[in-house]
């Protein structure tokens, strides 16, 4: 299992938005989530930006993240989701949300 962390800002206007949207995720994209060997999965909010914290079960991260990216359904969820964001202009090339490194953990 690996730990990720990952930030984004929320656009003001769009929070509320964003929280409805999240208040009932599609029952489609929580299987999706499941079938990609994500577990554990918050998101929290604090000043503008939202983090996001899941544990990966899997062995192919990126092939799973490849298969979730795929999924239809995912996508219009993401297109619902997107405009709320504004992604960190320190992201690494090709992420959307910023990958955060793990600096302390204890179980």
């Amino acid at each position: 299992m690996k730990r990720y962390g990952s930030v984004i800002r929320v656009r003001p206007e769009k929070l509320a938005e964003y929280k409805r949207l999240h208040a009932a995720v599609w029952p489609k994209v929580l299987a999706m989530i499941g079938q990609c060997h994500i577990r554990n999965y918050s998101i929290y909010h604090k000043d503008g930006y939202l983090f996001a914290y899941f544990e990966y079960h899997g062995s192919d991260f990126a092939a799973d993240s490849a298969k979730m990216a795929a999924d239809p359904i995912t996508q219009q969820w993401w297109a619902l989701c997107e405009p709320c964001q504004d992604p960190l202009p320190t992201r690494a090339p090709g992420e959307w949300w910023a990958t955060m490194d793990e600096v302390f953990h204890v179980d």
